[in-house]
This record gives C-alpha cells, structure tokens and sequence, in this order.
C-alpha cells in the first residue's frame, strides 16, 4: 500500500535523509539533515524487493560512489540505519511499495 508506506516514510523520518522531488514533508532544519539519495526517480532504477532490502540491510547493496557521495561512513558501510528491528514487516511493503510508485517528474505532489 503505497499510500501506507508514504505515512511510514514522514513517521520513520526518512525525509531528513532523503529528498522526494514532488513531495512535501516537514521542513528539517539544516542540522538535523543526513545524507542520503533522492528518491523521486527511484522506481524506473529498481524492483521493489530493492527497496525492501535495503530498508532492512542498507550494506546490501553499497554504490561505489557512496563514499564520494557522503552516503557511507569512514568503514565502508552505508550511514542508513537498519530498520529490521523498528518497522514491521507490513510497514516495510508499504514503504518499499510507497518508493517502488515514484516516477520522478510524473510523479505528483501530496
């Protein structure tokens, strides 16, 4: 449910490290952002079983250019938290299915 997995999304927070070109959220005050990906042209690039990996194991996949990036920390492994002891298992499927439906420019603002 896509629309489930939005909520989990602004509830787990994910906007403070990753942007969704289209979408509005909290604002976040400048010390409070991380470093993570945009998002919003996410779903042409990966399958939603993508998105659910590495929602539980963010080392699942490392891109080589995290690092230069600012996505990965000085040992290597990416900065995202797992969240395989936060969400449930539902809440997991709706946000990788909330990440599968974005569509970059096509996508529309909530």
């Amino acid at each position: 449910d896509a629309a489930a997995g939005r909520k989990v999304f602004v509830e787990a927070e994910c906007y403070k490290c990753h942007e969704v070109k289209g979408e509005k959220f909290p604002a976040v005050a400048e010390k409070e952002k991380g470093v993570g990906s945009e998002l919003s042209q996410m779903a042409g690039m990966h399958p939603v079983e993508f998105f659910a990996e590495s929602i539980i194991n963010p080392n699942a996949v490392i891109d080589p250019k995290g690092k230069e990036l600012g996505y990965l920390g000085e040992d290597g492994k990416s900065k995202m938290p797992d969240y395989s002891d936060v969400l449930t298992a539902k809440q997991v499927t709706d946000l990788a299915a909330y990440l599968a439906s974005l569509k970059g420019s096509e996508h529309k603002t909530h």
